[in-house]
């Protein structure tokens, strides 16, 4: 290992002119995506067509895994920056997205009505539960860390560095973009089974992958003081093994937590209310006024992007409904599953990263290019507009009273420019705005803040949960009337937030004090 850690970064050209660690990273996070990808567009469909879940049901299903999905990372970064390295945390963290995944495939007896009571196969849901709490546990560890070792295989002044991070995020897009197309095929032609079991065998091929690359990651995954691991924790044991056990802890714990209808909301709101309390007391007294000012920026910038990704998770939840339901699937024909539809997400974002990167970097040149607080008003917007796509869609719907699938795939488009103009700027803006002393808890209140985008997903899309027989629907021009609705209140709600976002855009940028 010693040789491996001297060697000159700037010298290791091994993968298209880049640190052969880098495709080690690509691989192992482009299969952790695929197996996320894989089964998130499956997951509500499966439990009501398959367990004949309620629609609110399965949603808040749906909406808690998703939450604390994004909740965890946080945890998972901590823990290892302080201690196992992330080598270690992401070997266990795939560890466990292996057996989740895995566990995902195993269905058990299809749900069937006995009179009015619905009978389900508990034991198989407590699989199912169990292995959506590995899952949200194995996230945690190994999401923030497998990044965190790409930007450590340069250099800090590497030229190549910006260059590396693109053709990782590029992995994540390739491995959604797979994902939804494969996994959504097969689940819902072949089986359930078969969809969640090619995600969790992409999840055991990013982690063998891992595992043999890693003389190529020259050592940078180690813990920076591992002799903090050997020490004895309260239980007894050492404390690596002490955060293995807390970290199955956190597995049951999830399992439970899921299962419980609201309880992941309730832990969300408690959350929200103290990290708002703490962060407007720091702002308060221990802030100058410049400080206090961009602080203030970043806390309505993050709650814009709850905005944004409240509108924006509509797509595994009732837009995949909607497809499964009220529209024809037939686009270019070629006939889409409803989980297939979050395949154009990650097509568009390969077709338009680049021309929006071209576009600000020309518009920058000119000094034209938008403030960040615009170009969150612009994302707002187009997310409203998504749905105001779908809105004209259910105009026009065709003899069997189906929507075109064009108006999903328009709308996926506009969801994705919005995606473009807010997402890349959102984690910049953090680094920027907040205090030195507190950037990484504005790091972790940001991802927490989109953890709480997820809930609150869910629960709008509850607003359109329908009445189903055998996990469809008798009335197809009722059920489209009711997402119309749903539809239209979010368009109103997405446009009027951005305009809201545009008119304060001046006084945000003020408030920044030159920091763009």
């Amino acid at each position: 290992m010693t040789d491996a850690i001297a060697i000159d970064p700037a010298t290791d050209t091994g993968f298209f002119g880049h640190p052969k660690g880098l495709y080690v990273c690509f691989t192992t996070e482009l299969w952790e995506r695929f197996s996320f990808y894989g089964m998130k567009y499956l997951l509500l469909l499966y439990l009501t067509k398959y367990h004949l879940f309620t629609d609110a049901n399965g949603l808040e299903v749906l909406g808690g895994y998703a939450a604390l999905v994004y909740a965890t990372p946080v945890i998972g970064g901590l823990l290892a920056d302080r201690y196992l390295g992330m080598r270690k945390s992401v070997i266990f963290g795939g560890l466990l997205l292996v057996l989740g995944h895995l566990g995902m495939a195993v269905e058990g007896e299809q749900a069937r009505l006995l009179g009015d009571a619905v009978v389900r196969d508990e034991r198989a849901l407590q699989v199912f539960y169990f292995s959506l709490g590995l899952i949200v546990v194995g996230v945690g560890f190994l999401k923030p860390n497998i990044s965190t070792i790409v930007g450590k295989l340069y250099a800090t002044d590497d030229p190549r560095r910006d260059a590396g991070f693109t053709i990782f995020y590029m992995g994540i897009n390739l491995g959604s973009l797979t994902a939804t197309l494969l996994c959504g095929y097969l689940g819902v032609t072949y089986g359930w089974a078969y969809g969640f079991g090619a995600a969790g065998i992409g999840m055991l091929v990013g982690l063998a992958t891992f595992l043999h690359g890693q003389k190529y990651l020259h050592g940078h995954g180690e813990p920076a003081q591992p002799e903090k691991l050997r020490e004895k924790s309260p239980l007894g044991l050492n404390r690596e093994w002490t955060i293995y056990l807390a970290g199955f802890a956190g597995v049951v714990a999830a399992w439970q937590m899921l299962q419980f209808h609201g309880a992941v909301g309730v832990l969300l709101n408690g959350m929200a209310v103290f990290v708002l309390a703490a962060l407007t007391w720091f702002i308060v007294v221990k802030c100058d006024a410049i400080e206090r000012s961009r602080m203030i920026v970043l806390m309505v910038l993050t709650m814009a992007s709850v905005v944004f990704w409240s509108l924006f998770e509509q797509s595994a939840a009732s837009m995949t409904l909607y497809a499964d339901r009220v529209m024809d699937r037939n686009v270019f024909g070629i006939e889409f599953t409803a989980a297939q539809f979050g395949f154009f997400n990650a097509f568009f974002i390969f077709l338009f990263a680049p021309v929006f990167a071209i576009l600000w970097t020309t518009l920058g040149r000119r000094g034209l290019e938008p403030s960040t607080p615009v170009k969150f008003a612009l994302g707002i917007a187009q997310a409203g507009l998504g749905f105001g796509a779908l809105v004209l869609g259910a105009a026009t719907p065709n003899e069997a009273g189906l929507v075109a699938g064009y108006w999903m795939v328009l709308a996926y488009l506009l969801h994705t420019g919005g995606e473009l103009c807010l997402s890349p700027v959102g984690l910049s803006a953090v680094t920027k705005l907040a205090v030195p002393s507190v950037v990484g808890v504005m790091m972790g209140s940001w991802f927490l803040a989109t953890a709480y985008s997820q809930h609150v997903a869910a629960q709008l899309s509850k607003i359109a949960a329908l009445e189903t027989v055998q996990g469809g629907v008798a009335d197809v021009g009722g059920a489209l009337a009711t997402y119309t609705e749903l539809f239209t209140t979010l368009m109103y709600v997405g446009l009027g937030i951005a305009v809201l976002q545009l008119l304060i855009s001046p006084l945000l940028k003020k408030m920044m004090h030159g920091i763009h």
